[in-house]
Order: C-alpha cells, then sequence, then structure tokens
C-alpha cells in the first residue's frame, strides 16, 4: 500500500473546474429523478421546505468538512482519515464512503442505462407516440426484461469508465466542462416551457405552498435528509476525493457556497420542469420512481414539440447521471490506485468492472429475481434505502465528528480557510453538535428503533 504523500496526485486545471466537478457530482439522478418524485410523494412544499433547511444547516457545513478533509490531506477517502488520524477508527468514515460508491453506483448503473434506453428510443423514434401496452407497459415490460436492461447498464458504465479512464484533468474535468452549463441551459429551457402549458399556478402551489400539518410526519423529515446526503453526494467520499485534487492555494468557503447554491437551485428547477406537465395533463404527483419514465412521456406524447422535449429531457437526466456517475467511480478508482499501486487506466477497468457486475442483481431483482426481497423490498430498493439512510448519514455524522472532536479546532479552522471567526465557530459548532444530533435522530428512525 503506498503512502498518500508518496503517490503522485492530479490537480484540477483550475477552481472553476473543480467547482463544476463537484457540481457534476451532486448534479444527477438525485435531483431530477429522485427529488421529482420524493418531492411528490411527501407533499411538494412542505417537503421542498425541510429539505432546504436539511441543505443550510447540515448539508453545508457538510460539504466544508469534507472539502477541507480532501484538500488537506490530498489522498483518497480512506488514505484522507489513515493520514490526518493515524492510528485512529475516524478511517471507518473512508470505508464507508468506497463502500456507498460501490453500492450506489452499483445501481445507480441500473437507473442511468434507463435513461440511455429512453434518449435512444426518442432518438430512433420509437417513443414518438403511444406504445402498444402504453408507457407503463413500455416501462414495465422493459425493466423486467432479463437481458434488454443488462445491455443499456453495460453502456451507461462504459461511458462512465471511458471518462475516468482519461483522467482528472483531460476526462472528469473537461467533460463537466461541457456538461454542466449545458445541463443548467437545457433545464431553464424546459422550465419555462413546461410553465407555459397551462398549470404553472398549481404547480408552482404545489411546490412552494407547505402544508404546516404534515411538519408532523416523521418520515418526511427522514425523506428530507436522505434526499440532501443523496442529492449533495454526502458521506461517500466523493466531495473528499474530488478535493483532494485541490492546490492549497484555493478557497474553500465560497467553492462550497456555490456548489449546494447550484445543485439546491438544480432540484428547484427540475421540480418547474416536471410538476406544470404533470399537473396541465392530470397527473399524479405522487407517481413514484415511475414518474419520469411514465408519467412524463405520456405527457410529451400530447405536446406539439413532444419530441424535442423528450428527447431534451431525458439527454439532460442521462448527462446529468453521467456527471455523478463519474464522480462515485473516481472514489473507488482513486483508493484502489494507491492500495494496489495501479495505474489510472487498469484500476479504472478492473473496478468499473466489478462494480458493472455487482449491480447487475439490482437490474434482474425487477424481473426474473422479483422473488428476492430484502425486508420486505426489492434489490433495488434495498440498496438505495441503505446507501440513502444508513451508510450515507453514517458516514456523514463521522466525518462531522471528526472535524467536531477528532482534529484540534484551530487545525480544522486553518485548513478550512475559515480561521477563527464568526463563520468558522458557528460551523464548527454545528458540526460538533446540531449535525450528529439531528443525522442520529434521522437515523434511528429510519431503522425503526422510534
Amino acid at each position: 500500500m503506498q503512502r498518500c504523500d508518496l503517490t503522485p496526485r492530479e490537480h484540477w486545471a483550475s477552481r472553476w473546474g473543480f467547482i463544476l466537478a463537484a457540481m457534476g457530482s451532486a448534479v444527477g439522478l438525485g435531483n431530477i429523478w429522485r427529488f421529482s418524485y420524493v418531492a411528490g410523494e411527501n407533499g411538494g412544499g412542505t417537503f421542498l421546505l425541510v429539505y432546504v433547511l436539511c441543505v443550510l444547516l447540515i448539508g453545508l457545513p457538510i460539504v466544508m468538512a469534507e472539502f477541507t478533509i480532501g484538500r488537506k490531506s490530498q489522498c483518497d477517502v480512506v488514505g484522507a482519515f489513515t493520514s490526518l488520524a493515524p492510528g485512529k477508527p475516524w478511517v471507518v468514515a473512508g470505508i464507508m464512503g468506497v463502500s456507498s460508491a460501490f453500492i450506489i453506483l452499483s445501481f445507480y448503473g441500473v437507473i442511468g442505462g434507463w435513461t440511455v434506453k429512453y434518449l435512444v428510443s426518442y432518438l430512433t423514434g420509437s417513443l414518438w407516440s403511444t406504445p402498444e401496452n402504453g408507457y407503463d407497459g413500455f416501462f414495465i415490460g422493459f425493466i423486467t426484461n432479463a437481458y434488454e436492461p443488462l445491455f443499456w447498464q453495460f453502456v451507461f458504465m462504459a461511458l462512465t469508465i471511458g471518462i475516468v479512464f482519461l483522467g482528472v484533468k483531460k476526462g472528469i474535468e473537461t467533460a463537466n466542462r461541457i456538461l454542466m452549463p449545458l445541463l443548467a441551459i437545457l433545464l431553464l429551457v424546459l422550465a419555462l416551457y413546461s410553465l407555459s402549458l397551462g398549470a404553472a399556478r398549481e404547480a408552482i402551489s404545489f411546490l412552494f405552498s407547505p402544508d404546516w400539518s404534515a411538519l408532523s410526519r416523521p418520515e418526511l423529515y427522514l425523506a428530507a435528509l436522505g434526499q440532501a446526503f443523496f442529492s449533495l453526494s454526502l458521506g461517500m467520499g466523493a466531495l473528499i476525493t474530488y478535493s483532494s485534487y485541490l492546490t492549497p492555494k484555493e478557497k474553500l468557503p465560497g467553492a462550497a457556497v456555490g456548489v449546494v447554491s447550484l445543485d439546491t437551485m438544480f432540484a428547484i428547477v427540475a421540480g418547474l420542469v416536471i410538476f406544470p406537465a404533470v399537473f396541465a395533463f392530470g397527473g399524479e404527483p405522487g407517481a413514484g420512481p415511475g414518474l419520469v419514465f411514465i408519467t412524463l412521456p405520456d405527457i410529451f406524447q400530447n405536446l406539439a414539440i413532444g419530441v424535442v422535449v423528450g428527447i431534451a429531457f431525458f439527454f439532460l437526466l442521462a448527462a446529468a447521471a453521467l456527471s455523478s456517475a463519474m464522480s462515485l467511480l473516481e472514489v473507488a478508482v482513486s483508493y484502489f490506485m494507491r492500495v494496489f499501486g495501479w495505474g489510472r487506466h487498469m484500476t479504472t477497468v478492473v473496478i468499473g468492472g466489478i462494480i458493472f457486475l455487482v449491480g447487475i442483481p439490482s437490474s434482474l431483482g425487477l424481473g426474473v429475481l422479483s422473488n428476492v426481497t430484502i425486508f420486505g423490498k426489492d434489490i433495488l430498493d434495498s440498496m438505495d434505502f441503505l446507501a440513502s439512510n444508513i451508510f450515507l448519514p453514517l458516514g456523514g455524522m463521522i466525518i462531522a465528528l471528526f472535524i467536531g472532536w477528532g482534529w484540534k479546532k484551530s487545525d480544522a479552522l486553518e485548513s478550512s480557510d475559515f480561521g477563527d471567526t464568526l463563520w468558522g465557530n458557528a460551523w464548527i459548532f454545528i458540526l460538533r453538535f446540531v449535525a450528529p444530533v439531528a443525522i442520529g435522530l434521522v437515523f434511528l428512525r429510519a431503522i425503526g428503533l422510534f
């Protein structure tokens, strides 16, 4: 196993390249596919309010914590903790980060494959009109097929592996410099078009008017915090890994605020893409995971330029999925490059291939292995629950406790660029007391202890 200080470290070409890459990690299926159906299932405006509070009070401080750990250590997520706290148990956060990246990318690759399948189907014309069995029949028939979803999962993982294969500057940074501005433009154009369909008032009311009585539902807080962690890529090692490619001259607080703000805006604008269209055509906002694969294609079919909208939307979805998948794969690749002393090319292909194989049961669990359940959930939903509600919150809690209690306060403040200021001390206070307690309560609720 190589030491971090003996391992040559790649760096971003610029600060903007890092911000775009960190945004790419955060902006993914979590902002578009997952945010939309979780918000729909949890009351829209009430969920959004709690979600934004979770992002500001817990998400942003932990993003800063991960940035600080990564830049200071100049190492992968496991090596970061072993170098900053040698011989201490804090390294478990790094191990959980690599494990989370494996788990999430394994099922994320399955869903990413679905997005590529739909994009290709729109490009080739097979979804220009309602399929023989309807859009629900098309989707269910596709995901329950034993072989076709595996092919598209392979295509998606091959694209992810190809970009990470090229390295930090030539692969990840270059891809995000192209994808992130393009995604922002597409999202805004689609939102404006969706708001013109006649149900803007109803959709805006649903998304921005809280139902205060819903605040008494504990499940709302579980959903909101889990979404915040999933959307911001917290606790999975991606932000530690990406910030480890920063040089010491880059300032962290501004980068953290920029990434969190833009990520949250992406999620809200995605809601303004989806919900006006859903309400305009009598759809159900709480339609669950099938919202973007069943409800929206049915809506697109009724639009004058539905084909163009469908192509643009599923390109947006596939590109967002790809930008996050790169960061998940990079977490594992960075770690195993150091542990085994392998080159980037070999590590990327081997680890990417293993993750593809690990994801096969999640795909088959919707079809030929549908009788296999874990705690009453199919394999894919079980992996999602394990990652979003167990691994990520626990990893985030340990990271918060490490900065708050495991690292000398003066060193943490200096390394974060806050210094001994009001903002710096508030950051330490949140990481010491607020974030661990909030995450702990939600975690206990997730595993059914209260």
